[in-house]
């Protein structure tokens, strides 16, 4: 282990030469970007062995912000994501360890410490901005969302463009917030929280493989599905291989009444309707950053549930939104006009369908009172279109005066190319923003319009 450690941080200083040093002349200036001064610098070192989709191999990083070391040390790494594995440019999961192999908490790039990091490559989502924007403003409404950083990545001294570094998704005090539920915690108020549940693909080989191990299986069909297409609720926290009976069926329990109090005929009972189950707030705000986006996944893949003690189930953290904005050139993706909620009528033979709730609750004239409420307390602050343009701006302007966009677009040139699912393929970057913040103003526009017709 030692003569590795010396290893990985022999490549560490060669690395952040490679970094720091632009005019060295043995430097393959065609494989480094140009201008490195305002991104953080991401240096990943895996002496020679291929990084796959699991196990995490072991590997060498270092980060540097504005020539500067912020971490170096040993981490653990592996491929990640789902349909973005079909793209060269490669996403990443992230483990930061210790000498013996251990996850290590670290704070990196100003983040509070934690092991378990993403550095997530925008490929299909020419902007580079999406994912970023919408957890910004998720966290401009006080709901949290992973933090995340502009960050140039290179491997092994090969320059692999602009990715994200952000943090995973997971039980902890500073994301997201909930009890930690021990193996022996049972009974009574101790068996009330905390979960996590997602609404996803399965995990495994098999993305369409739910079992009573993995998951909870609603006992209420999506509207308007035509294949016998279901609902799961997927353990993630307890992990399904750590959660109990007593858990399972608590868990199993709470989802099983809240959802037959939403399709009961009181269900709009304050006292006996969904109500009592719910944090409605949280599902109003869910609604609305996915409604803003026109989130092709929205509330269908990525979702995620969490109910913790002694409180009511709520809806959030969100998570993975780059075909939103416009960004998907099916059922209704790229359009400005339609409810993302309404997925499953243009979309009725996915597999993935999104669940009766929505339906359910915009029939309920207080939560519609309550979502109207919102929407216009918001689009006066975080959801304006000014707002949002300044944020769009921002993103656009560090990226460009970085010279990051350039070189990303050198590494990957797929600038006026489709790249599945592209509803629009710009000859340019500048046009790729001009598109998202266009498509922005309209759906605004369409949205006030119809959140308030109601």
């Amino acid at each position: 282990m030692k003569t590795l450690l010396r290893f990985i941080f022999i490549g560490f200083l060669l690395a952040g030469f490679y970094t720091c040093n632009k005019e060295n002349p043995s430097i393959d200036e065609e494989n480094l970007p140009i201008a490195k001064v305002e991104l953080p610098q991401i240096n990943i070192i895996t002496n020679g062995v291929e990084i796959v989709d699991e196990p995490k191999i072991t590997a060498g990083m270092l980060v540097s912000a504005d020539d500067v070391i912020d971490f170096s040390g040993i981490i653990g790494i592996e491929i990640r994501g789902s349909s973005s594995q079909m793209f060269p440019k490669k996403q990443y999961g992230v483990e930061t360890r210790d000498e013996a192999g251990d996850g290590l908490d670290v704070s990196i790039l100003g983040f509070p410490e934690e092991e378990d990091w993403i550095l997530y490559a925008p490929y299909s989502d020419k902007s580079l901005i999406r994912n970023i924007l919408i957890y910004d403003l998720s966290r401009d409404i006080n709901r949290y969302a992973s933090r995340a950083k502009f960050a140039e990545v290179s491997i092994n001294g090969s320059y692999n463009g602009l990715y994200v570094f952000m943090e995973k998704l997971k039980r902890d005090s500073n994301r997201i917030n909930i009890n930690k539920l021990n193996v022996d915690e049972n009974s009574g108020e101790d068996l009330t929280g905390g979960y996590i549940l997602k609404i996803d693909k399965a995990s495994g080989f098999d993305e369409t493989l739910y079992t009573s191990n993995n998951s909870i299986t609603s006992k209420y069909a999506p509207n308007n599905a035509l294949l016998n297409q279901k609902i799961y609720f997927n353990y993630d926290t307890p992990k399904e291989e750590d959660i109990t009976p007593e858990q399972k069926e608590y868990i199993t329990n709470y989802m099983n009444i809240f959802e037959d109090a939403l399709a009961g005929e009181n269900y709009t009972d304050p006292n006996e309707g969904y109500s009592k189950y719910i944090d409605t707030n949280s599902f109003i705000d869910f609604f609305l950053l996915n409604e803003l986006s026109n989130n092709v996944d929205g509330y269908r893949l990525s979702t995620w549930l969490t109910k913790d003690k002694n409180e009511k189930l709520k809806m959030g953290p969100i998570w993975d939104f780059n075909l939103a904005f416009g960004n998907a050139n099916y059922c209704g993706g790229g359009e400005t006009n339609v409810w993302a909620y309404k997925f499953n009528g243009r979309c009725s033979n996915d597999f993935w369908q999104i669940p009766f709730w929505w339906d359910r609750l915009l029939t309920d004239p207080a939560f519609i009172v309550q979502v109207q409420a919102r929407w216009q307390e918001l689009r006066s602050g975080a959801f304006s279109n000014q707002a949002i343009s300044n944020k769009i701006d921002s993103y656009t302007e560090m990226l460009n005066t970085s010279g990051a966009v350039e070189a990303n677009f050198q590494k990957w040139p797929v600038l006026n190319e489709y790249v599945w699912p592209n509803n629009y393929v710009g000859n340019s970057y500048p046009a790729e923003i001009n598109y998202i913040k266009n498509w922005i103003d309209q759906r605004l526009l369409w949205l006030d319009t119809e959140i308030m017709a109601l």
